[in-house]
């Protein structure tokens, strides 16, 4: 071993920079492994709800970088695929809290991140990739083994008494735990890219388009003038179709197919790619437990279920916070029953009814003619679109919209 630390954190993206700030702050020792020596785009929730603005002003984030990566977002404008182009608008609660969505630019976020992390003590390896993770049992300690460019030498190893997956849906910690399980919504392809709009971060709203084909686009505004597009295909001839074409023809047609608004200025249909086309297939992840003896997952490293009511960047969010708060007590003798087991349960009770409202979603989407039926009526029915916007912004609990009530209120005739 080269070190020891308290805890060890693989990956620098949002949920894996605030576990570890948290715990730092907190007086542990913490070493952050981030494979990248700088930032590079990588397919990631940009849209986010008044929710993950919170969440990060609790992490410590400044107002002034806070403003810098986030472009506000009035609402977001759901529109069907049906021949009337119904269309809803969902607010966030944004005209009783003054507290729009927003665009994050995620070049700006993500480093911000690790720099406060940083900042609050976290010894941050950048360019340096987890190449094995052992996990404690009665013969050993917990152990990360690392690599970065140009190691000629032997492997360094840090010693841990906790180490900590933020490391995405492949996750080395989760696999070393040998909690990896298959997607639950599988056969999904995402792509993902910006293109330059309007100069000068115009106040836009976000779209959601359901497209004929079991597809979808959302098209989020971000700082510097941008525009964010986030593609989800589902199907087996989307991915014949990637396999012919390729994911840059594809990503382009269905950018066309995307109908016009009137009266709305769209400089982004002639706007330039301004970074490559990320994908992401299988698109989502899933494990069958959070955390154990010695580990535990954050972020998307943790199970990600759907990107049209995931608010990914949230859930990542609040993981990080659960997770260091559990870490925390654990290191100081004072974990609850269960340890660090504390965490999955806490994840459960948070997001649990979460992940059946998105699943529901997701069974909506699979049937357009259902889908059109509920839209229709969220579309005429102000007081339930307004709670089903709060529940997919996190913003209330998820349990409302499976409430039977709420449930007879959308489905009506």
């Amino acid at each position: 071993m080269t070190r020891d630390a308290d805890v060890v954190v693989v990956g620098g993206g949002p949920a894996g920079a605030v576990t570890a700030a948290y715990l730092a702050r907190a007086g542990h020792d913490v070493v952050l492994l981030e494979r990248s020596a700088g930032y590079r785009w990588r397919a990631g929730g940009v849209f986010a709800s008044p929710a993950a603005v919170r969440e990060l002003r609790h992490a410590g984030l400044d107002a002034e970088t806070l403003g810098r990566v986030a472009r506000p977002i009035p609402a977001m404008r759901v529109e069907l695929p049906d021949a009337a182009r119904t269309s809803f608008r969902l607010t966030y609660g944004a005209e009783a809290t003054d507290e729009p969505a927003v665009g994050f630019d995620r070049s700006g976020l993500d480093p911000a991140l690790i720099d406060h992390a940083g900042a609050c003590g976290v010894e941050v390896r950048r360019g340096t990739t987890a190449e094995d993770v052992t996990l404690p049992d009665l013969r050993q300690a917990a152990a990360v083994t690392t690599a970065s460019p140009g190691d000629t030498g032997p492997a360094d190893a840090i010693g841990a008494r906790i180490v900590v997956g933020a490391d995405g849906p492949r996750s080395i910690v989760a696999e070393a735990a040998g909690m990896v399980r298959a997607p639950v919504l599988q056969g999904r392809v995402g792509l993902t890219w910006h293109i330059a709009d309007e100069p000068g971060d115009p106040v836009r709203e976000a779209r959601m388009v359901v497209l004929p084909g079991r597809a979808y686009c959302g098209l989020a505004p971000v700082p510097g003038g941008r525009v964010n597009v986030g593609i989800v295909l589902a199907g087996r001839a989307w991915r014949e179709r990637l396999q012919t074409d390729g994911a840059s023809a594809v990503g382009k047609a269905v950018l066309k197919a995307i109908p016009p608004i009137d009266g709305e200025p769209e400089a982004w249909r002639e706007g330039a790619i301004t970074d490559a086309i990320a994908g992401s297939s299988p698109l989502g992840s899933r494990v069958e437990r959070r955390a154990g003896p010695g580990w535990l997952v954050v972020g998307d490293a943790a199970g990600f279920l759907d990107p049209f009511t995931g608010e990914g960047l949230h859930r990542a969010l609040v993981s990080a916070r659960l997770a260091a708060e559990v870490i925390d007590a654990e290191l100081r003798g004072v974990a609850p029953a269960g340890g660090l087991v504390a965490y999955d349960r806490a994840m459960d009770e948070r997001f649990g009814a979460k992940d059946v409202v998105s699943r529901v979603v997701q069974a909506f989407l699979a049937r357009p003619a259902l889908f059109a039926y509920a839209g229709r009526r969220l579309a005429r029915r102000e007081d339930v679109r307004a709670t089903m916007g709060l529940v997919m912004g996190d913003l209330v609990p998820a349990s409302r919209a499976l409430d039977p009530r709420f449930l007879a209120a959308l489905l009506r005739p």
